[in-house]
């Protein structure tokens, strides 16, 4: 195998891969809404649809017109969007992968939760002339134009974060934070800084006998998912030894012409590497989006590099595990707005006669940002560590609501 390859693998799982520390618990969840101080802001919420087969979006994109507000919509399509009063007449721009983008003011909300419709775009192929025909050359160029592409200044971020277990359908654990992230500028080799806010966690302890799992380290992985900071999460100038890559069908986002590259590693490479698509803006020469999932076909090995513990008599083996990766652009610089990571899980217990499954989400948006012009930085107590467990540095807390939103 090539040694490159392995340097490169190796910090895929140092980085990216959330670590699983497996321990007894019990408990169902009900779902909650952002907690923020709402003195001075005003709540809009909404779900945004498929405008044809109405079916919900998830991790569509919400921004508000000319300021760095902005989030998500959850698993049901749903968002709550906090605005400060000092805005005048302000209107959110809705966008998501293969839809037309839509402008709304936030004065036709009237105080309740509206449905925002998308309708589908089609891009025919000879609207866009590849400009260069080998996608691994195209890949080279967006990373030769980061430094022009990306932020070119420190930067403090404002980030909700959510990590949620489930046991089957039923949800078993969930907690929620508020992060601030200390970028650096693109080019430069530092490395990004989180600090922990607030945080909270909800859990009902019901079912004694229930196992579920804690995520170590969700923010700072969720953080390092940017790839154009990290390129090496994905690719190395060896690239070519583990992937192959190839053109898909064009497609567009917010009103952007995009390529789209699939990637996926070599037949020859053994060692579990990743597949997915690439999303380069066509005039630029930004990557937009990045949607991947690591090759779990080698079980024990995928158990190996993600399981930190387990249970004596357990058997871990994850089916899934995907990211998701979206840029927006901002005076012609783009920046990382937000990462998702998905695991699911099975695990066999001696004794027992059925598996039990887990899926496992953490996801993280940035809500606000501004530049860090006095180049603060965090001292080392205040930074939250890869070893971190959200879960365990959360307060409980009960909450009536059962909507799942930001």
């Amino acid at each position: 195998m090539n040694k490159n390859i392995n340097i490169s693998n190796k910090l895929h799982r140092f980085y990216l891969i959330l670590s699983l520390l497996i321990t007894y618990f019990s408990g169902t969840i009900q779902t909650h809404a952002y907690f923020q101080d709402t003195n001075g802001y005003s709540e809009y919420r909404a779900y945004v649809l498929d405008g044809q087969t109405r079916f919900t979006l998830a991790s569509a994109s919400v921004s508000v017109i000319g300021t760095n507000i902005s989030t998500v919509t959850n698993d049901e399509g749903e968002f709550l969007l906090k605005v400060p009063n000092t805005i005048e007449n302000p209107s959110i721009l809705i966008s998501y992968l293969g839809y037309q983008d839509k402008i709304m003011p936030l004065s036709e909300f009237n105080g309740k939760t509206i449905q925002i419709k998308l309708t589908p775009s089609v891009i025919e192929l000879s609207e866009i002339k590849i400009s260069l025909a080998d996608p691994e050359a195209l890949i080279r160029e967006v990373l030769k134009r980061k430094g022009s592409n990306y932020f070119d200044h420190n930067t403090i971020m404002t980030a909700f974060y959510r990590e949620t277990i489930k046991r089957r359908r039923s949800y078993v654990s969930l907690s929620e934070a508020v992060v601030d992230l200390y970028k650096n500028p693109y080019e430069s080799s530092k490395t990004d800084l989180i600090k922990l806010f607030k945080a909270r966690k909800s859990a009902n302890y019901k079912k004694l006998d229930t196992l579920t799992l804690k995520l170590q380290g969700g923010p700072t992985s969720t953080m390092y998912l940017d790839v154009m900071k990290n390129p090496e999460i994905l690719f190395t100038e060896n690239m070519t030894n583990a992937y192959e890559f190839s053109y898909d069908k064009f497609t567009q986002i917010n009103d952007r012409q995009i390529y789209v590259i699939n990637f996926k590693q070599k037949p020859s490479i053994k060692e579990p590497l990743y597949f997915g698509k690439l999303y380069i803006d066509a005039e630029t020469l930004a990557k937009t989006k990045a949607k991947y999932s690591l090759n779990v076909e080698d079980k024990d090995e995928v158990s190996r590099m993600l399981v930190r513990k387990k249970p004596q008599g357990a058997k871990v083996h994850l089916t899934l595990a995907s990211y998701n990766i979206d840029y927006k652009q901002k005076g012609g610089k783009w920046y990382y707005s937000y990462g998702r990571i998905d695991l699911n899980l099975k695990i066999k217990w001696k004794k027992k006669l059925f598996n039990s499954t887990y899926k496992l989400n953490a996801e993280m948006a940035i809500t606000n940002w501004k530049k860090n012009t006095n180049n603060e930085t965090l001292k080392p107590k205040e930074r939250l560590k890869s070893s971190d467990v959200i879960s365990d540095a959360a307060a409980g807390f009960s909450d009536n609501r059962t909507r799942k939103t930001y």
